[in-house]
């Protein structure tokens, strides 16, 4: 192993030691001042001179909502914010305004950083990298599609050159599900869009590793090819179910996301040390930024001005990796279409 594929490894190594963070409950779940205005909240429905619609109580305690023309409108209930989230949301927001006049430090609630919203938007940058990555995957299958298909030549059946043409298809439909799932979590984390966020995240890091696996090692043939995808697809589905039948696990799902990211950096950046390919200097590009973005999930910090934190930098990070990595796709569909070209001549 040469220099350059030593210095990868020795750098995903020392990514893959922090991959078991420290694990401590939220501070700001036990502030007795925070605690004391949720519970204020939920009783009398306001924060201060701020009231909500939606903690309107009858006499038996039961919320109401009012006449018809004082309910929010059908379009807006998306949001599905209710009495108790309004409550924690403006709590929060009015215990870290006290804690900043007396020079402290955010703290995290209910596992979460306080972030401001943005027109009912809860983490508008993460969501706005998010629809831009999203963007970005589409214009680099596109790309793809049209370079296999019009530029570059075709069999006699019509099918390309190409071997991992199929691959990167479905490549490419599960990043564009995670980035469009993953702008809709960070708009509105209710369950059911931390459950589709979760497991799309992990279906497409899956995905890349069994995709990592084939086109490093030359995988060609269809029965070698089923035989390394058959078990880490049935790890992939089984953790999936585990997180929405079993346990929505943050916390693991993160470790185990980590764990395959981790472990494809390390084989490309192997692969990178040792190939003649004459794009494998955007491999060991990604590779530098991904080991970055990967810090960046690990070293979690509080929202500067509560907008942008770590994990949403790690969103913004991801936005040139996915137009580097498209574009050694696309110079590998080249490089191996020219290369089979010249073998049957």
């Amino acid at each position: 192993m040469n220099q350059i594929a030593r210095s990868h490894l020795i750098m995903f190594l020392f990514a893959l030691s922090f991959l078991v963070p420290s694990l401590e409950a939220s501070e700001g779940d036990a502030d007795p001042i925070y605690k004391t205005c949720l519970e204020d909240c939920e009783k009398s429905g306001c924060v201060g001179e701020m009231c909500f619609q939606h903690c309107k109580f009858s006499s038996d305690g039961k919320p109401i909502d009012g006449p018809w023309y004082l309910q929010e409108p059908l379009y807006q209930k998306w949001k599905q914010w209710d009495c108790r989230s309004d409550c924690r949301y403006h709590c929060m927001i009015a215990r870290e305004e006290q804690r900043w006049k007396l020079g402290g430090k955010p703290i995290k609630y209910h596992g979460k950083w306080p972030f401001q919203r943005v027109y009912a938007i809860q983490e508008p940058a993460a969501v706005a990298f998010s629809a831009i990555s999203l963007a970005i995957q589409f214009h680099g299958w596109l790309s793809f599609l049209i370079l296999l298909n019009y530029k570059l030549p075709l069999r006699p059946d019509k099918k390309t050159y190409y071997e991992y043409t199929g691959l990167f298809h479905i490549y490419a439909i599960l990043a564009m599900n995670f980035w469009f799932w993953s702008a809709v979590c960070h708009t509105r984390d209710v369950e059911l869009t931390e459950k589709l966020d979760y497991s799309s995240a992990v279906a497409l890091v899956g995905f890349s590793f069994i995709l990592t696996i084939l086109r490093t090692f030359d995988v060609r043939d269809e029965a070698s090819r089923v035989m390394v995808a058959a078990p880490l697809i049935a790890f992939v589905m089984t953790h999936i179910l585990y997180l929405n039948f079993y346990k929505l696990d943050y916390g693991l799902n993160t470790k185990v996301c980590m764990a395959m990211g981790v472990a494809n950096l390390l084989i490309w950046g192997v692969w990178a040390g040792i190939t003649s390919h004459p794009s494998r200097w955007k491999v060991w590009l990604f590779n530098v930024g991904g080991t970055i973005a990967l810090l960046l999930e690990i070293y979690d910090f509080p929202p500067y001005k509560g907008f942008i934190d770590a994990h949403a930098l790690w969103h913004a990070a991801n936005i040139p990796l996915a137009y580097i990595s498209w574009s050694f796709v696309r110079d590998d569909a080249v490089f191996r279409t020219s290369t089979l070209l010249k073998k049957t001549k």
